[in-house]
């Protein structure tokens, strides 16, 4: 239960400070609006990093599908923990949006495009092919997955890992951001989606589009299914 605990905070801090870069640079009246690709970087990087800083110790850190089927796959945790690390990082992902929707109200309030507001909490590909943002995911996942666990285990003893979680969402972003938002988390896309879907208000176009949406869903934990085949291959 403690490590279930650990990944629904941990993944609803994570959304909580990742998306609320999106909505402190993209939201009208916000006074960092308009800020750039260098803030959206710096703060993802950190928001995923500081939750695994404080909740590393008790769950492994996962905060995403994605990287806990990986580690069952190379047994790093038990097939019977996956369930309830999913549903806890789901439950996560929907209430950090959910907060943010309180603390940024008067601001999407102020903000007229749904696409906008939308942007705030999910991604979406800078241009729509099917194949290709379905690869995007693939490959930016697979290289998060690979990643992690390549990391040796006496860092995340000295917490030096956590650092390196940093670069690597960091790097991930900069190669791969400006295709389709590297949500490489369906607990980080598909989670918020839904709360944007059910709770962010209609400014006559609100779509949450889930015709796009499978993808940061489904491709994530391909790519991090191959990562782990072949770093299991490799070690």
């Amino acid at each position: 239960m403690q490590a279930y605990l650990a990944e629904f905070i941990g993944t609803a801090m994570l959304v909580l400070l990742g998306d609320g870069v999106c909505c402190n640079i993209n939201l009208n009246k916000s006074g960092m609006k308009g800020a750039g690709t260098v803030h959206v970087l710096i703060g993802w990087g950190f928001a995923v990093m500081v939750p695994a800083f404080s909740f590393g110790a008790m769950s492994g850190a996962h905060f995403n599908p994605a990287v806990t089927i990986g580690a069952a796959i190379r047994g790093g945790i038990s097939w019977g923990l996956v369930p309830g690390y999913i549903i806890a990082q789901m439950l996560g992902g929907f209430v950090g949006a959910a907060i943010l929707m309180v603390l940024y109200g008067d601001h999407i309030k102020a903000t007229d495009d749904d696409d906008v507001i939308r942007g705030c909490f999910c991604t979406g590909p800078s241009i729509r092919n099917t194949g290709l943002n379905f690869l995007s995911e693939f490959v930016a996942t697979f290289v998060l997955v690979f990643t992690l666990a390549s990391i040796p285990s006496e860092a995340g003893g000295s917490g030096v890992s956590w650092v390196l979680v940093y670069g690597v969402i960091v790097a991930c972003g900069a190669s791969f951001g400006g295709l389709t938002g590297y949500a490489m988390n369906m607990a980080r896309d598909s989670a918020p989606r839904f709360a944007y879907q059910v709770l962010a208000p209609n400014k006559g176009h609100k779509n949450p589009d889930w015709a796009y949406g499978w993808i940061p869903a489904v491709a994530p934990i391909c790519g991090g299914i191959v990562a782990s085949f072949l770093y299991m291959a490799l070690h």
